[in-house]
């Protein structure tokens, strides 16, 4: 399956100027939203650091949702 914005685990925006990131404090750079599985909807607003460990841990909780789909489908 190819690789692009609809088969990613997060949606990727731009944090309002000002914003400030939810886990940190430090000035935010983007809004997330999770995409499927337990974390579903969850969003906030991060700097890099922390937005890319938010996507690791939606995306890392995410695998074995996607290997129970693939087992179900026999493949």
């Amino acid at each position: 399956m190819p690789i692009n914005e609809f088969t990613r685990s997060v949606s990727v925006d731009f944090a309002p100027r000002g914003s400030v990131c939810e886990w940190c404090g430090k000035p935010a750079e983007r809004q997330l939203t999770a995409i499927g599985g337990i974390f579903h909807n969850e969003s906030g607003l991060f700097c890099r650091p922390c937005g890319e460990k938010f996507a690791q841990t939606v995306a890392t909780a995410a695998i074995p949702l996607a290997t129970q789909v693939e087992a179900h489908l026999g493949k």
